[in-house]
């Protein structure tokens, strides 16, 4: 494509900035909390109908018999697919459309999609309602622009990636929606930073360790075994021992923020004793079960049975020291870190399509949480697959979340440019 016409098509881009914007806010508007999986079916049929008007084939699938499914809050995704007439490779652009709950501290109406002084604000801008308006908007005018293209484009609305994608990009992937030869490659618009390309992500286990007693009265709890104690000497281990020696670790992927290049663990959640489901005063027993889930996220170079052996060592040296002590361990989820190499296919059309678009080199960076990158690499066996999005990675999930206007319109023209080198018809 010659100088003077990929020039065109960045003009159209920038003239379909407004058109950028208020499909933003019209996705932001439709409040796709998960959980519990609000109004996703919605969502999908907004993006499906205006996809469908643009000449896509829609297939809507709703994912049965996963986790959160139900008659009520069905998960429902959707898949857009355009047939250039020319053979050649697939190239997906796929977006999560749920988000997190909303959260205090806002100073704006989360769903309201406000814009002001260049940013758009609403929980989903930054992750990832604002990546996928742009990956859209691309597309679209890349195919009003008449650009000569080979193979096929597909755009993907899919659920459920904030609890861990079993309902969206997971189900399609095991079922072939992700793999060659129906998709070549994927670019997943997250909120890595405009002129980043994120090749991939930390692993992450995650655990519920249960520790166990007896119950008895309050007013004499040398008659029982209080498990919330026992889960305090789990804490303790943990604070003074684990952590320590992960903090030690460290990487070459390159991980963002810094902090990152470690391993970590999170307390995600811990409970103990009788339930918060009640009002008026708790009556004085002791507890005889603490339950604490664990969010460690891992590098790597680590082995990934050894992440739990040493979850599962430091329990066993508390058996064998403390009285009392019993424990249930249970694996949640568990993803293997992954990362595309730097000059895989897509990886080097988006870097090139940054340095036209900003005048700047990309930079490759790896998440230091996973998406649903994991799923395609494991389910759908496909390597060639990035995250490239506007959205600041800071701002997810916080109060007050936006997207900068003018980061959306520059990714838009850098996707346009990556889907141009990938789906260059032959010479």
């Amino acid at each position: 494509m010659d100088s003077d016409s990929r020039e065109h098509l960045f003009e159209r881009i920038e003239a379909a900035r407004d058109d950028l914007v208020a499909l933003t806010r019209d996705l932001v508007r439709v409040p796709t909390v998960n959980p519990p999986g609000d109004a996703y079916g919605p969502c999908a049929e907004l993006i499906g109908e205006r996809m469908r008007r643009r000449g896509f084939e829609i297939s809507y699938i709703r994912a049965e018999g996963t986790p959160g499914d139900s008659d009520r809050y069905p998960r429902i995704n959707v898949v857009a697919r355009y047939e250039t007439g020319r053979p050649g490779p697939c190239l997906h652009f796929n977006g999560h459309i749920d988000v997190v709950d909303v959260g205090e501290g806002w100073t704006v109406d989360p769903f309201a999609g406000e814009v002001r002084d260049g940013r758009l604000y609403g929980r989903g801008t930054a992750d990832m309602k604002g990546g996928l308006a742009a990956a859209v908007v691309a597309v679209e005018q890349l195919l009003a622009a008449g650009v000569p293209l080979a193979g096929a484009i597909e755009i993907s609305g899919t659920v459920d990636e904030e609890s861990g994608g079993y309902g969206g990009v997971g189900y399609l992937a095991e079922r072939g929606w992700f793999s060659p030869p129906r998709v070549d490659h994927v670019i997943i618009p997250e909120p890595l930073n405009v002129d980043r390309i994120c090749i991939g992500h930390r692993g992450v286990w995650w655990a519920e360790v249960e520790t166990h007693g007896r119950t008895a009265h309050g007013s004499m709890p040398f008659l029982g075994n209080c498990a919330v104690r026992h889960m305090g000497a789990v804490l303790e281990r943990i604070e003074n021992d684990l952590l320590p020696r992960l903090s030690a670790r460290s990487t070459v992927m390159p991980v963002v923020p810094e902090g990152a290049r470690s391993s970590t663990l999170n307390i995600n959640a811990i409970h103990g004793g009788q339930g918060l489901d009640f009002s008026g005063l708790p009556s004085p027993m002791v507890p005889d079960r603490c339950r604490m889930v664990l969010d460690r996220r891992y590098l790597i170079e680590e082995d990934p049975a050894e992440v739990e052996a040493e979850i599962r060592a430091l329990l066993d040296g508390l058996a064998e020291t403390r009285p009392g002590f019993s424990y249930d361990l249970r694996e949640v989820l568990a993803f293997a870190p992954t990362m595309t190499e730097p000059d895989a296919p897509v990886a080097r059309a988006v870097a090139k399509g940054i340095e036209t678009v900003l005048g700047r080199p990309a930079t490759s960076v790896v998440s230091p949480g996973t998406y649903d990158q994991k799923h395609i690499v494991r389910a759908g066996k496909l390597k060639d697959c990035i995250a490239y999005g506007p959205g600041i990675l800071d701002l997810a999930h916080q109060p007050d979340e936006y997207v900068v206007i003018d980061d959306m319109v520059a990714s838009a023209k850098v996707m346009a440019d990556a889907a141009i080198t990938l789906l260059a018809p032959p010479a």
